[in-house]
């Protein structure tokens, strides 16, 4: 048995490898079975039935993070320790929902001990195993082969680059259905209130200011009264409109660099003379990470927000870069 310790850098290359392999099966007849099991368990949320993970030891971890990502992606599943179906949390199950059971050996006596009882359930039974000939395999009307030809550890003993291979093909699966079930940035919004993902698909509309916030002068505003709007809106900028049409926009910036060119003579300029006519504009059901992606392009640090993203359209708020950051 080698016992002769691996660097890092080769323990990492190990389930480098296995990934490989896996994708490799996932181009030839196992694509096929994928397919298959992707499509029962967009049936199955389709009808309102779940996709439960079941497995012992870290096959059970596994299936635990494979079920919150399917969560997570808009497919209706849970996690099922199966001792724990054998006293009672069977009724986690009904019928018309998919077990997917995951066991490396698909001898796991815990997930055996279940399956005569599945079909008076009504549950499809879909393995994700490395023995196809296995007892578990034998039993499901779907296998999907995550087998390795070695594991990180030296002594082969302690699961590495099975549960590796296992939980890519659990994210393969959950990502592929979440795009089956045409599962969207908004839905993902919608599951993700909170952190850092919650705040980058929070949509513009939750973060503009509208109303009396929104800074807006007319083209005949004289330099003293755009000077005072920009002051009392706080936002650095203002918008200059005429009967709701924009017609362009003033940054403390601009007037600066005015000023800078044409001293005291500044303040005779209307802002009509002195706008910057092409604006940035971005519509309110895009997200705060598409503002600050054109933030960042066009190093800005406000946009105007119009009814369809475009200049012609109402002005409907203005987002600035620090209500994105805060």
């Amino acid at each position: 048995m080698n016992t002769v310790a691996n660097s890092p850098a080769d323990l990492i290359r190990i389930e480098a490898a296995a990934l490989e392999q896996l994708a490799l099966r996932l181009e030839g007849p196992q694509r096929r079975v994928f397919d298959a099991v992707a499509v029962a368990i967009v049936t199955a949320a389709q009808s309102g039935h779940r996709t439960v993970l079941t497995g012992i030891g870290k096959s059970g971890l596994i299936a635990r993070k494979i079920a919150a990502t399917l969560l997570s992606t808009g497919t209706p599943a849970a996690f099922l320790h199966p001792t724990e179906a054998l006293h009672g949390d069977l009724g986690l199950l009904a019928a018309g929902d998919i077990l997917i059971a995951l066991s490396y050996s698909g001898e796991s006596d815990e997930l055996l001990r279940l399956i005569p009882v599945l079909p008076r359930l009504g549950i499809t039974l879909v393995s994700i195993t490395g023995c196809t000939t296995s007892s578990l395999a034998t039993a499901s009307a779907h296998t999907l082969d995550v087998s390795v030809d070695r594991e990180a550890c030296a002594h082969q003993l302690a699961p590495t680059a099975s549960t590796t291979a296992m939980l890519a093909l659990g994210d393969a699966l959950a990502i592929d259905v979440s795009q089956r079930l045409d599962f969207q940035p908004q839905n993902f919004a919608e599951l993700h209130p909170g952190g850092q993902l919650g705040r980058r698909l929070t949509a513009i509309r939750e973060l503009m200011h509208t109303g009396d916030a929104l800074p807006s002068v007319l083209p005949t505003a004289t330099l003293p009264e755009i000077i005072h709007e920009i002051s009392a809106r706080r936002l650095g900028i203002t918008t200059i409109q005429q009967n709701g049409t924009l017609l362009g926009i003033l940054s403390d910036g601009d007037l600066r660099r005015l000023f800078e060119r044409e001293g005291p003579a500044a303040f005779h300029r209307s802002a009509s003379e002195i706008l910057h006519a092409s604006p940035r504009t971005i519509a309110p059901d895009l997200f705060a990470a598409d503002a600050l992606i054109l933030m960042e392009l066009h190093k800005i640090t406000a946009l105007i927000v119009t009814a369809d993203g475009t200049p012609t359209t109402p002005v409907l708020g203005i987002l600035h870069l620090h209500d994105i950051l805060s």
